[in-house]
């Protein structure tokens, strides 16, 4: 509903229109004109807040037009309650403000039309267009940035100059306040004029997805990774987009949402956005022969059409959800699992896809989380919690926010000998679940209460000097990223970006170094005992697995990623199905410590940590890394290539069997046309034994 603030705003705003209709009836002009200041002030404070309420104003009549039309309405009605409908500036009002609305029609659709003009039929990032096509710059933000509120706001000056008249009893300051109104309305229509015609006007999208077409044919992409979903799905693609980069084969990546391109990770990669089916299907992707697919939606049929490329689900995450057995994957070529495990999961939960069909290829991803070699001498262990969101339904198994988090937290911060705390929750957790909202502020209050508790312990001790300089070098880091990075956000439109979108290589490895460099002193800016929550994109999740020496998480990817480091691990059974269920419905975690709700058994998390040699489930960690990920050697990336590689062949020599097949049957039909041909006699020829029409 918007903050209390906006409610205020809003309040005050509704409330205002009944207080001017009781100012124009009285009649009042400082009352009038008070009333008028507020509803002015508190619609532009919603506007520049983005405010919710606005929009839901709009849903029930009270839009923005309407909202400005009442109050001139009103102080037409001020100005007869004066006795002032005989005089000029009655009727100047009048012509006034039926003028000012008729312009908001041209500047209505001229704001549309160039808005819609410079939607390119495709966004691109690091394909080079600006030298095949010519893209104009984007008209200036101040024209088409809140246009229609900029527009409505300039019968401020014509309402002061009447409201001034009225007070006065002098139509001057009337006119001149009409006269700045209308002329700076005309002025608004002029300025929005030479963005519809001539050279400041975008290719139309013909040529511009001819000119996408002439970058294929030249830059020949062979491997395509294919997206779509909503906004909070971006992540799915982010996570591939290094392994992207690393690809022996030309890749390509093609999103289908522009909103996933404006939440697109940096990369070298080129990335094109189609958001229209139909010109997706028209693309020239002649040369692809592998196409990577790492979500089951249904806009994936646009590329699944095409028969001259592999088409391979590479999922986003390997766990046992259910997800991780979509039945629609058999729809795919091949599926792509980390290990042995995805193979097995498809096998037990029979849904039509064939094991023949499954190649491991380990998970590229993992690459950066590091090896756990025992907690560093002089730190105590530091143990991460990493709980995923509530789902969404209410299975008490998605979570163990719910019934476990703070059982979880008590215990770890209160453990003998000491451990260290980072919380780091899902980003979605509580967007659904109020209670989950609830448990997830319960939970970071006790962290940062026994940070607290732990600074005032004179047992633990910090290097003031170091995190000092830990915490000066992230700000300058900071500052280097964000001269880097520069105003990108601040580009003007869509089409600016794709003209300007290709990627500068050096700056995209340095800020590559200096996020590295950034994440280094983070963990040196505050104390190695300090407990912590942890939110946001940085530090990332893998960073916190590579400072921890254990997890406590759910069933979800993170499991089996957390897997890789080989350290010790607990998974919390929130739906209490018992050790051994729970160990057979989930494979991630039968090298784990089983958690109740209750978190009785952290203990035995803790004991592995302070004593790896005595450790019971270090052996069974060792072979469940590789049943889930694959073996260490080759690497995952080369695994992945050969992958690719692999199936491109196969994609090829399907495409050379059906030319050929093409040819012979083409041959064949030469062929049996020329006999035909041979067969029947021509015009005017006689078949053997007839002549002139005459037997033998």
């Amino acid at each position: 509903m918007g903050s209390a603030a906006e409610l205020a705003a809003a309040a005050l705003m509704i409330l205002g229109y009944p207080a001017l209709m009781l100012a124009a009836l009285v009649p009042s002009v400082p009352a009038f004109a008070a009333a008028t200041a507020v509803t002015y002030l508190a619609d532009h404070y919603l506007h520049r807040k983005g405010s919710y309420l606005i929009n839901r104003l709009s849903k029930v009549r009270a839009g923005l037009s309407i909202r400005f039309l009442i109050r001139q309405l009103l102080l037409i009605l001020l100005l007869a309650r004066l006795s002032l409908s005989d005089g000029l500036v009655f009727y100047g009002a009048t012509a006034c403000f039926i003028a000012f609305y008729g312009l908001q029609a041209p500047h209505g659709a001229l704001v549309t039309l160039i808005r819609n003009r410079r939607r390119m039929p495709v966004a691109t990032r690091n394909v080079d267009l600006a030298s095949r096509i010519r893209i104009p710059d984007a008209p200036p933000q101040g024209l088409l940035n809140r246009s229609a509120e900029k527009m409505l706001h300039l019968d401020l000056a014509a309402v002061v100059g009447i409201l001034v008249a009225a007070a006065t009893d002098s139509a001057l300051a009337g006119f001149v306040g009409i006269g700045v109104t209308l002329v700076l309305g005309c002025g608004y229509v002029a300025a929005l004029l030479p963005y519809v015609r001539g050279r400041k006007t975008p290719p139309t999208p013909e040529k511009v997805l001819d000119a996408v077409d002439d970058w294929l044919r030249r830059y020949r992409p062979e491997t395509v990774l294919y997206f779509s979903g909503s906004k909070d799905s971006a992540y799915q693609v982010n996570m591939w987009l290094e392994t992207m980069e690393q690809l022996d084969s030309k890749p390509l990546i093609i999103l289908r949402e522009r909103v996933i391109l404006a939440n697109l990770a940096p990369s070298t990669v080129p990335v094109i956005c189609v958001p229209g089916g139909v010109h997706l299907m028209n693309m020239d992707l002649s040369t692809v022969r592998v196409a990577l697919y790492a979500a089951n939606v249904g806009k994936n049929i646009h590329m699944l059409r095409v028969p001259t490329m592999k088409h391979v689900f590479i999922g986003h995450g390997d766990s046992d959800k259910l997800a991780s057995v979509n039945p629609f994957s058999k729809v795919y070529d091949e599926v792509w699992t980390a290990g042995r495990a995805g193979r097995d999961r498809y096998a037990i939960a029979d849904v039509g896809v064939r094991d023949e069909d499954i190649v491991e290829v380990g998970r590229p991803q993992l690459a950066p989380i590091e090896t756990w070699q025992g907690v560093p001498q002089g730190r105590i262990p530091t143990v991460l919690y990493a709980p995923t969101w509530e789902g969404w339904d209410d299975n008490p198994g998605n979570t163990s926010i719910l019934l476990a988090g703070e059982n979880i937290v008590k215990k770890l911060v209160k453990a003998d000998p000491p451990v260290r705390v980072l919380y780091k929750p899902h980003p979605f957790t509580g967007t659904r679940s109020a209670q989950a909202k609830a448990a997830h502020e319960r939970i970071t209050a006790l962290v940062a209460k026994a940070a607290a508790e732990r600074a005032a312990d004179p047992g633990f001790t910090t290097d003031a000097g170091a995190q000092a300089q830990a915490k000066a070098e992230l700000v300058r880091i900071d500052a280097r990223i964000a001269e880097l990075v520069g105003n990108g956000g601040e580009k003007g439109d869509e089409a600016e970006a794709t003209r300007d979108g290709l990627v500068d290589v050096k700056k995209h490895e340095e800020i590559a170094r200096l996020r590295a460099e950034w994440n280094a002193a983070y963990w040196r800016s505050f104390p190695t005992w300090e407990h912590r929550v942890v939110t946001g994109a940085e530090p990332r999740l893998y960073d916190c697995f590579n400072v921890s020496d254990a997890m406590v998480s759910d069933i979800s990817s993170v499991v089996s990623d957390f897997i890789a480091s080989g350290k010790p691990y607990a998974v919390t059974d929130s739906a209490e199905l018992g050790v051994e269920e729970f160990k057979r419905q989930n494979t991630a975690v039968r090298a784990a410590v089983i958690l109740s709700n209750s978190a009785a058994e952290l203990g035995g998390l803790l004991d592995a940590v302070r004593a790896p040699a005595a450790d019971p489930l270090a052996e069974d960690r060792s072979e469940l890394k590789q049943y889930l990920l694959g073996p260490d050697e080759p690497t995952s990336i080369e695994q992945f290539n050969t992958a690719v590689a692999d199936l491109a062949i196969k994609a090829e020599t399907r495409n050379v069997g059906q030319d050929s097949r093409a040819a012979t049957g083409a041959a064949e039909a030469a062929e049996a046309e020329a006999e035909l041909a041979n067969a029947v006699p021509a015009p005017g020829t006689a078949p053997a034994g007839e002549a002139d029409g005459l037997t033998a």
